[in-house]
């Protein structure tokens, strides 16, 4: 809830061997791979098994002997205490300890940039085929930038596999751009999209600038859209390509504008020349972000006349955008502006600003709000409109917009073939154009059993073992990476086969995770299990709560997991605030100790139990409840002011990210939990909606405004 040795030696040849065996062991080699490999001499060891919650890793010395050398290891990592790690990752190689890699791994990366290429072949034929093969080349390929290295980097990048590193992405337009490619579309998009600052992408964004593949008007529209996220990192690295002088100073322009944007506007902005009209677009911008309405009426009153027509057009989007994230009912009619400017069909759109002009729209009470709607769903990229949010508010419109009779069922005939492009998928819009389609969708047929072979081919499988001991000893990030590269590439059996191996060591977030994954082969008891089912039940029928719901909260906040702890300070099961944990134990009349929150009973009394306070506040509404579970109740009394919606398109104008994607999740979960625990073969979605979301309705019982 809410949100290496000093002297940089290498180890001595045996201990490497004895590395090697183990690698053997936990990434089998085809005879084609042994014939180019060196054999190790030494003897062949027992088959690899992952380390168990009781200590035994399967291989050689039982692994309470060695386990809290693995931990001690990764803290001397932490403390980048190099003797001390070397000696631990040594020992750990010597007693054949299945992590041993993960020592291996750390040892490198504390001194990375004294390395050489041969260095990483060593690790490479080390450890064949594992995750840290691949997460070891990723810091290579880093390092590999920050020394210029760009022929290493052109060779070594092909075989990067999870090739998911946006600042390797940013080298990688560099080394296109050396050997002639033109990367500006690619470039330009990494560079727009790019949300923190990064090394390697403002050295594409400075290499592609200086070769004028990138523009002033580029680097401009990065200022525009950092400033409107509120990046000033990032503002500050565009406008610094354009003129230190923006950027050098205390005083510079963009300091002032940025922490003082009115003031700038009255005193020091002008719009004559094409600098002064960007820095005036740039305060708007800035001051929308706390204040849209004077943003709106300074941009009327005295900059639209002053700005280029394109300019004027972006900014009263910027605005309107800013509006619709605090929910303000002028949102749309901004938008409206923007689209009414001149030129403004010649501004490149965000996707983002287009969903945002979408769910303003949604929002409006008027009839034309499907046209607007519609207009701004056809304007987003193919991917974007992709998206099934935006396939069923297209279907909805066209719907709402088709005329009477004969004339209309063109239009009816479309809606209903993008509903059936996302019916059926496990998902809340997927289930919404189901049921829009007049159907109830249908729990999957549950797959055919596992077969021997598949779970022995699980429990055999190295880098799932690998994840399960690190998970076992407490090295969740680790675990957790291990086993989400293990499951790369798998196919819906072999997920299968990995989730129920984690569903069995009540690894509940690994068997989720894993099973979600399947494409063909759903089991849907296996993505939704349902664990501690005696005491949610019985904290549910205490406080008169549909379990369901329970699950599904439960299901999104945590993933079953017991100690689970977020970067605010949420804990336990349902995510528990410390301050809010104490809140609802005294309201309940429970005695509470801190140190209580994450046992599983005394976090899902007060979990269900505070869920219960909350939706008491809001006559019972889920969706309204759940928003309010996850972003506080005084951010829903705001969210849920304005006329009557439906609750769906209430939900997708939710303005946190992270709470609207909650929201659908929550119902969504909640309508299969329902499903399973009455055992029944339908999971209906709309039934669990409720009705419209409004304003506080007269005659209501008081807000609950002590709700933490």
């Amino acid at each position: 809830m809410r949100l290496t040795c000093p002297t940089g030696r290498r180890a001595p040849l045996a201990v490497l061997a004895l590395a090697f065996a183990v690698a053997a062991l936990l990434n089998p080699i085809s005879p084609a791979q042994a014939q180019t490999q060196a054999a190790p001499a030494v003897a062949p060891a027992a088959p690899a098994n992952a380390a168990g919650a009781a200590g035994a890793t399967g291989i050689g010395a039982p692994a309470h002997a060695l386990d809290a050398r693995l931990v001690e290891a990764r803290e001397a990592q932490r403390k980048r205490d190099r003797v001390r790690l070397v000696a631990l990752r040594d020992e750990l190689v010597a007693g054949r300890h299945p992590l041993a890699i993960w020592a291996d791994y750390w040892e490198l990366g504390l001194r990375l940039g004294e390395l050489t290429q041969s260095d990483l072949d060593a690790f490479y034929a080390r450890w064949p085929g594992s995750y840290l093969e691949d997460r070891l080349r990723n810091d290579w390929l880093l390092e590999l930038g920050i020394r210029r290295d760009w022929s290493g980097f052109a060779l070594e990048q092909p075989r990067f596999k999870l090739a998911d590193d946006r600042q390797v992405d940013c080298y990688l337009q560099i080394v296109r751009h050396q050997a002639g490619e033109d990367v500006r579309p690619v470039a330009r998009q990494l560079w727009m999209t790019q949300r923190e600052p990064m090394g390697g992408c403002t050295l594409m964004a400075t290499t592609l600038f200086e070769a004028r593949r990138l523009s002033s008007a580029d680097a401009w529209a990065k200022a525009r859209v950092s400033a409107e996220a509120g990046r000033r990192v990032l503002a500050r690295e565009a406008l610094a390509l354009i003129d230190e002088k923006l950027v050098d100073k205390p005083a510079s322009p963009l300091n002032e504008l940025w922490e003082q944007p009115q003031r700038y506007l009255q005193k020091k902005a002008d719009a004559a020349s094409r600098q002064g009209a960007e820095l005036v677009v740039l305060a708007l911008v800035r001051l929308a972000t706390s204040d849209p309405q004077t943003a709106a009426t300074l941009l009327e009153d005295r900059w639209q006349a002053a700005l280029a027509p394109d300019a004027a057009a972006w900014t009263w989007a910027a605005i309107a955008k800013q509006a619709a994230w605090k929910v303000m009912p002028e949102a749309d009619a901004w938008f409206q502006r923007a689209g009414a400017v001149p030129q403004a069909r010649d501004v490149d759109w965000s996707d983002d600003t287009l969903a945002w002009r979408a769910r303003a729209a949604l929002r409006a009470g008027d009839d034309g709000r499907w046209a607007r709607l519609r207009s701004a769903i056809d304007a987003m990229s193919a991917p974007a409109q992709a998206d099934p949010a935006w396939v069923y508010w297209k279907a909805r419109a066209l719907q709402a917009l088709a005329a009477p009779g004969a004339e209309g069922d063109g239009q009816r005939t479309g809606a209903a073939v993008l509903l059936e492009r996302i019916a059926g998928h496990y998902s809340f819009y997927g289930k919404l154009a189901t049921e829009a389609l007049g159907r109830t969708q249908a729990l999957p047929q549950r797959p055919a059993p596992l077969t021997p072979e598949e779970r022995r081919a699980a429990d055999q499988h190295p880098g799932l073992n690998r994840a399960l001991a690190l998970l076992a000893l407490g090295l969740r990030p680790e675990g957790v990476r291990e086993w989400n590269y293990s499951i790369v590439g798998m196919a819906d059996r072999e997920l299968l086969a990995a989730a129920q191996r984690a569903c069995d060591r009540e690894v509940w977030d690994r068997c989720i995770h894993t099973s979600e994954r399947t494409r063909a082969e759903v089991d849907v008891a296996q993505r939704f299990p349902m664990p501690f089912r005696a005491d949610v039940l019985a904290a549910a029928q205490e406080l008169g709560i549909d379990p369901a719901n329970v699950y599904g909260l439960i299901r999104q906040e945590s993933r079953f997991i017991l100690d689970a702890r977020s970067s605010v300070g949420a804990a336990g099961l349902m995510q528990l605030m410390p301050a809010t944990a104490r809140w609802t134990a005294r309201k309940l009349g429970l005695d509470f100790r801190p140190e209580q929150i994450t046992d599983r009973q005394v976090n899902l009394r007060l979990g269900v139990g505070y869920l219960k306070l909350v939706l008491d506040d809001v006559e019972g509404s889920l969706p309204m409840a759940a928003a309010a579970y996850n972003a506080g109740p005084s951010r829903l009394r705001r969210w849920r002011d304005g006329p009557p919606q439906e609750v769906a398109a209430w939900a997708e104008g939710i303005p946190f990210n992270e709470t609207r994607d909650y929201v659908k999740k929550v119902l969504s979960n909640a309508s299969y939990y329902g499903a399973l625990l009455g055992g029944v073969n339908a999971a209906p979605l709309r039934s669990r909606l409720g009705p419209p979301i409004a304003t506080r309705p007269p005659g209501a019982p008081p807000e609950n405004k002590e709700l933490p």
